[in-house]
């Protein structure tokens, strides 16, 4: 990696936004009138709110966007138009619709800007990438870590933008998609509309059989060049896929140094899942990580918080599996909080859940060959 011993922050790159909620109180939206509620701005965006979750656990990372109140790397003038995503949610927090404008963000974040800090991601232990970027803006930032080695994290952001795949799947390590945009992933991949997504119904099915029923598609993604796909399944946790050891496919210089690596590391042992088998690259591998029982405020923020925490906890030493031990309690804390990121964690309770989250993984799949 470049920078030698030399490790600098993570850094996050893509969109800045002002979140528009719009939340009912008690009686569901209704179509050509109002109902009772709160309106609340908040700051958003995927980059930012991951940014801002990770600065929280601890870590400092280095946020590259095209607007904002200020730091190194925010480009600021006047004649960007403020990103804005209004989102009306429904009464159990899910999102019932919503409009985004965030057209600035591919206009000024630009590959030249991205270049400019060349230092800042030649010496980071992880680059994570919004697909709010424009397809030059995505192929610039990968190249860019590719030449240093520094591992690439795809932050998919919807069904429609997290095509853009296509052109940065040899270079990406791991992404981090809902089941819809899996699908999305994997159907832009093969150049076929093979893949279908899973029906509501099926949000009943153990975890082994999601596995069985996306593994089709998790495939496509791994034999394009990606190493690990992290596909988020709501309240039914995470599945972590990938060829052989998902640890070895990181290979990140680490600190092993803060206060997150310190606690989880005395709870949730190293060696749990460390099977002979792991380092076989040819061999197929899938995990399930279960999630935490949540009061539920609303659903935005979750999964930004979840690659956030998972981010912040590489960063600072731990490993895969219980660096998303810590992202999905860190998904908890977001879900249970008005805001996308929480104003802040609490560490007793987070590593309480991460401890959770890591005792109830299991491997669903450790040694089958690829073909």
């Amino acid at each position: 990696m470049g920078g030698g011993d030399d490790v600098g922050s993570p850094v996050v790159v893509g969109a800045l936004i002002l979140d528009v909620h719009a939340k009912p109180s008690s009686t569901a939206p209704i179509s050509g009138t109002t109902v009772p509620g709160q309106v609340l701005f908040t700051p958003g965006g995927v980059a930012r709110n991951v940014a801002e979750c990770i600065y929280k656990l601890g870590i400092r990372p280095f946020m590259i966007g095209a607007l904002g109140i200020g730091g190194p790397g925010i480009l600021r003038r006047e004649d960007i138009t403020t990103p804005i995503v209004s989102l009306v949610y429904d009464i159990h927090g899910e999102v019932s619709a919503g409009v985004a404008r965030v057209d600035a963000v591919e206009k000024f974040l630009t590959p030249e800007w991205i270049q400019r800090f060349e230092p800042n991601i030649s010496s980071a232990p992880v680059l994570v990438i919004d697909a709010n970027l424009s397809t030059l803006a995505l192929e610039a930032s990968c190249k860019l870590a590719a030449e240093f080695n520094v591992p690439v994290w795809f932050e998919p952001v919807s069904v429609t933008k997290s095509r853009r795949i296509a052109s940065i799947a040899m270079y990406v390590t791991v992404v981090s998609p809902n089941q819809h945009e899996l699908i999305a992933m994997a159907n832009t991949l093969c150049a076929r509309n093979m893949f279908k997504t899973l029906k509501p119904e099926d949000n009943k099915l153990l975890p082994e059989d999601v596995f069985c029923a996306l593994r089709p598609a998790i495939l496509v993604l791994l034999e394009s060049g990606i190493k690990v796909v992290i596909v988020t399944l709501g309240s039914n946790g995470a599945l972590l896929c990938s060829k052989g050891n998902p640890n070895k496919a990181l290979n990140i210089n680490r600190k092993f140094s803060g206060e997150i690596f310190r606690r989880v590391q005395l709870i949730c042992s190293p060696n749990r899942f460390s099977e002979p088998g792991l380092s076989h690259g040819s061999s197929l591998f899938a995990m399930h990580f279960p999630t935490v029982p949540a009061k539920v405020k609303k659903l935005t923020g979750a999964g930004d918080c979840l690659v956030g925490g998972t981010v912040a906890s590489l960063s600072d030493g731990l490993d895969l599996f219980q660096s998303l031990a810590v992202g999905i309690a860190s998904a908890k804390a977001a879900v249970e909080s008005d805001d996308n990121v929480p104003p802040e964690f609490n560490l007793d309770l987070l590593t309480d859940d991460a401890e959770l989250v890591y005792s109830g993984a299991r491997m669903l799949l450790a040694h089958q060959s690829m073909l």
